[in-house]
């Protein structure tokens, strides 16, 4: 048997797989097609503080290798999740992670402080990184600056640890890390989607109602492998990594260019099972390897 236990520090896992917010729903939305205590745990879908409708449709455009999805963040605030989600999560045997959001910083002070009264909650995770809010892609986490106050003034207030979810549309994807760390997250993950757009030739009109959206799926993969190898060599805090991870072999490349947990997306779209799925792919892959534990493979890039 592999060991699959990870240590974030913050949090010990029983296995490295997370599912990423804004693909998994609240995680109730999966519990017919797979067992949620299988999984490491599930990072849910983005909350601010009040119910929040999201975009225009369309809000979903498939892609070669990939999708763009421009759901602006719609979802039911704190109020009703604490409420009516959170009891229900909580017998699932796995970890529940909050995906953060705020249209400004006391936004995202009063959702901490909310969530703070209510068990239940192993992390927060700090969202600073969606491009499409009607922002033209605009975020805290594209400047180093925004970043580490805005980390800074959550990590403060809350009783819960802080993951700091990063941008990939940034120039250095490292320097914005180290601001996060700074800042006093006791984590960071990566990478959010990419900004985008599709068009309509005949219609000469955005296929999005937002016109841009955030690109993600196997097409961004190599991208996102690449700065989590960067961040990972550059911080002291763990890296959880995401970006296009379709199978148990996509994952184990995340472990092994730095990242200690992995945050399984746009799969769940495909294959409801997916998480599972690929949980017991990289428990083969360890197995047939002759790997005792799978954070053997952690780091253990050759270059």
């Amino acid at each position: 048997m592999v060991d699959l236990t990870t240590d974030l520090g913050f949090l010990k896992l029983k296995n490295p797989v997370l599912t990423a917010s804004g693909t998994f729903g609240y995680g109730l939305e999966f519990v017919p097609f797979l067992d949620l205590g299988r999984l490491g745990g599930i990072v849910v879908k983005g909350l601010y503080y009040g119910p929040k409708p999201g975009n225009p449709p369309p809000r979903l455009a498939e892609t070669p290798a990939g999708m763009l999805n421009a759901i602006g963040l719609q979802g039911v605030g704190v109020a009703e999740f604490s409420e009516k989600i959170l009891p229900r999560l909580r017998g699932l045997g796995t970890e529940v992670i909050v995906n953060v959001c705020g249209g400004d910083e006391d936004e995202y002070l009063a959702v901490v402080e909310y969530l703070d009264g209510q068990e239940g909650i192993a992390a927060y995770e700090l969202n600073i990184s969606c491009p499409n809010v009607r922002k033209n892609g605009q975020c805290p986490a594209l400047r180093a600056d925004t970043t580490e106050s805005l980390v800074q003034a959550v990590k403060r207030r809350s009783r819960r640890p802080v993951v700091a979810k990063l941008s990939p549309n940034v120039t250095d994807i490292v320097e914005i890390a180290l601001a996060a760390e700074r800042g006093g997250a006791d984590a960071v993950s990566l990478v959010n989607t990419f900004l985008g757009m599709a068009v309509d030739l005949d219609r000469r009109r955005p296929v999005l109602g937002n016109v841009f959206g955030g690109l993600s799926g196997p097409a961004i993969k190599p991208l996102a492998l690449r700065m989590v190898y960067q961040v990972a060599q550059a911080v002291r805090v763990p890296v959880i990594g995401m970006g296009g991870i379709m199978t148990g072999r996509d994952a184990l490349e995340f472990l092994l260019v730095g990242a200690r947990a992995v945050q399984v997306g746009t799969a769940n779209l495909t294959d409801p099972e997916a998480a599972a799925r690929i949980l017991r792919e990289m428990t083969d892959y360890a197995e047939r390897r002759g790997l005792a534990r799978l954070t053997d493979i952690t780091g253990q890039l050759e270059t």
